[in-house]
């Protein structure tokens, strides 16, 4: 189980990692298809973290009931 939690937190880093290439390409791009797409990265950018906190934070408080 152990091992497995490692193999998904390096694939998550490595998704998130992705994530912000994207959004510094796409900053750049002035035309196709990333050239909309900021507004969104940004967003997630920011969101994903916090929602993956909030969701580890609801674990610890219900772990313990």
């Amino acid at each position: 189980m152990k091992t497995f939690r490692r193999i998904l937190a390096v694939s998550g880093i490595a998704a998130w990692a992705v994530l912000i290439v994207l959004t510094l390409v796409s900053a750049f791009a002035k035309t196709g298809p990333l050239a909309g797409a900021l507004p969104g990265l940004l967003f997630t950018d920011i969101a994903l973290p916090v929602v993956l906190y909030a969701m580890q934070l609801m674990y610890r408080i219900l772990k313990k009931k």
